[in-house]
């Protein structure tokens, strides 16, 4: 495989390895994946903590269903995933994931149950995180736009609070997976409805490992490199960025009936605000003689989705997307449905 965007499709034979995906024995995949250390990835930089894998192994309890059968590790669930990535572009070379954790639920174990706070011991406390959300970027699959460099990036969110734990019997588990390309200058996550798996229900690993593996079969690279190159032949000046900011703003303030009416727009007030400074300050994808392209534009969104909480972050992302492109097949006449944004 080579590292042009053209090519970027798997080769002939890893398709006729993955034709039968029900046939992927997922006992053979290895149990840990070497891939190469990479400076952590800021993608989510508020409202998270940054956790290794190790700590998470070794550190952290796993909930289990109210029958006391285990749920999946967030550990096995980063692991199936860079498992099926590994052996999806068998040959590349993958960083190692950057991982975030929020929402900590703190224990104590029952010999500790009397003790007081200040008693303690680190062997005493018990902890687990409801929210996570991870990504690795594959380096040796790569492109430019506007010479930034662009990264595949492969990732996922897990969130307990989608389960119902007490209930009697084991369920399904829901997990978010998502590949796509990642701008290396600011980590800014390029996702498309393509390259996004929301809550794939799954009862086991190799259920989890199959699903991914249809994910990644099914997303073209190239149809999303070629879709963001398109942002960059529309320039809007400073009235045009202020006339869409406005109504961006203006949405949230809509009557429910009204914004049926309009696309979605998941990008909140603050992190609209978050935009309106970086076009002034942002060096990469600032306003430059007074103008911005729709690709500074769409990376000013994802840079404030940054804010996000795990939860939203993978909407908010697609979103930035689907707000970007619709507001540029609007501007070239191509789309009416976004037209309330430029009037």
């Amino acid at each position: 495989m080579t590292n042009s965007v053209m090519s970027l499709a798997p080769s002939t034979k890893v398709l006729r390895q993955f034709s039968n995906i029900e046939d992927v024995p997922f006992e053979e995949i290895n149990e840990m994946v070497a891939v190469k250390e990479s400076p952590s990835v800021n993608f989510l930089e508020s409202n998270t903590s940054e956790i290794s894998l190790r700590e998470l192994a070794e550190d952290c309890i796993v909930p289990t269903w109210g029958n006391q059968e285990l749920t999946i590790s967030h550990q096995d669930f980063i692991r199936t995933v860079v498992d099926a990535a590994t052996d999806f572009y068998r040959g590349e070379t993958l960083n190692t994931p950057a991982i975030r954790v929020s929402h900590e639920v703190k224990g104590r174990i029952p010999s500790a149950l009397n003790k007081k706070p200040s008693e303690l011991l680190p062997t005493d406390k018990t902890k687990f995180y409801q929210r996570l959300a991870f990504a690795f970027t594959i380096p040796t699959i790569y492109e430019t736009i506007n010479g930034q460099k662009m990264e595949l990036c492969i990732g996922g969110v897990r969130n307990y609070n989608d389960l119902n734990l007490y209930r009697a019997a084991k369920g399904f588990e829901k997990f978010s997976v998502f590949v796509g390309w990642r701008v290396n200058v600011c980590s800014n996550q390029v996702l498309t409805g393509d390259g996004l798996k929301y809550q794939l229900e799954v009862s086991d690993l190799n259920d989890l490992y199959r699903q991914i593996i249809l994910l990644l079969n099914s997303y073209s690279p190239a149809k999303d490199f070629y879709l963001m190159k398109s942002l960059t032949d529309t320039h809007i000046s400073e009235s045009q960025f202020a006339q869409i900011v406005g109504r961006c703003r203006l949405y949230q303030a809509l009557p429910p009936q009204a914004q049926r009416s309009i696309p979605r727009m998941l990008i909140t007030d603050s992190q609209i605000n978050n935009c309106c400074r970086e076009f002034y300050t942002n060096p990469n994808f600032g306003a430059k003689e007074n103008c911005i392209s729709m690709w500074d534009f769409h990376n000013l969104l994802t840079e404030s989705n940054k804010s996000s909480y795990i939860d939203t972050y993978l909407q908010r992302a697609l979103n930035a997307t689907e707000v970007s492109v619709g507001i540029n097949n609007a501007l070239r006449g191509y789309n009416d449905k976004y037209e309330w944004f430029l009037s």
